[in-house]
């Protein structure tokens, strides 16, 4: 495998070009160059340990078959935005940088991927239709429609990557890659959820999930059989819980004293500060909604 770090393949000056509005990604740089990748691991181990019980005694996947799984979430993820920007009229100029970068991200994923797996450049790229037959039929004419898709896939990602790290554990390499590749992908949903919060069909909204998004995600995601399994229950619901999660090692985190700062609906906040994972299967089946056939 190669063990070049992911973040050498990132353009800082690109990022450095996008507005104040767009401070999600600004510090990308900044925070990749100076990330220990020794530390991320220990970050993640705390939580991630539970799920590593269930995976060995659940027969988990071996590191290529997670591997060829986020190989299908970046190349639909690529392609998301690679389709979108060649679509004319689509993205307004002043936000298209923003989705340069994240197509420049995904497609670094992509190669890096290919690369580990020993694979020719595109060799397993499918077939999307990002209309999901028809259900979000829009997508490459209303902004609004792309936008909310994009949060639902980087949203999708987050939590895919994090339900793959016990799978990973036994294999330091692998696991620190796709841990950088994790945090990429937050700060891409981060500032995505950030720009979608400018627009009146999801304002407020923040940088961060809250809750599972009930009220807060557009109904052209939300309600949908595509929004309720991108922020619900994964299976087995106990180890893949749903982004309104309150209990954290076991703990209700809502029975615990909170400054005056922290106090209000403390559910919602518990919820905003934890990403849960989701499982292969469950991510597969919201993946497979826009993959007509494989390559």
């Amino acid at each position: 495998m190669n063990e070049k770090s992911i973040f050498e393949q990132f353009d800082v000056d690109l990022m450095a070009q996008i507005g104040s509005r767009r401070d999600a990604l600004k510090g990308a740089g900044k925070l990749g160059a100076g990330l220990a990748l020794a530390a991320v691991p220990a970050l993640f181990a705390s939580l991630i340990k539970p799920h590593a019980a269930w995976a060995q005694q659940n027969g988990a996947p071996s590191v290529t078959d997670v591997l060829n799984f986020a190989l299908t979430l970046e190349y639909l993820e690529w392609q998301f935005y690679e389709q979108g920007l060649q679509t004319a009229n689509l993205i307004p100029a002043a936000d298209r940088v923003i989705f340069q970068v994240v197509r420049d991200h995904e497609l670094a994923h992509v190669r890096f991927l290919e690369d580990a797996l020993g694979l020719a450049q595109n060799a397993r790229l499918p077939n999307f239709d990002f209309s999901a037959g028809g259900a979000f039929a829009d997508w490459n004419t209303n902004y609004a429609t792309y936008r909310a898709l994009a949060q639902g896939f980087e949203d999708t990602g987050v939590r895919a990557y994090k339900g793959q790290a016990p799978n990973l554990i036994a294999n330091d390499a692998v696991l620190t890659a796709a841990l950088q590749i994790h945090a990429v992908e937050a700060r891409h949903a981060s500032m995505i959820r950030r720009l979608n919060g400018e627009f009146n069909e999801m304002a407020p909204q923040k940088g961060w999930i809250t809750g599972a998004q009930t009220g807060v995600v557009p109904a052209m995601v939300g309600g949908t059989a595509v929004g309720s399994a991108i922020y619900g229950p994964g299976n087995p619901p106990a180890d893949f819980p749903s982004e309104a999660n309150i209990t954290q090692g076991g703990v209700d985190l809502t029975t615990l004293t909170f400054t005056p700062q922290l106090e209000g609906d403390r559910a919602l906040k518990i919820s905003e500060s934890f990403d849960e994972p989701l499982d292969m299967n469950t991510v597969l089946a919201i993946a497979s909604l826009f993959i007509v056939q494989n390559a």
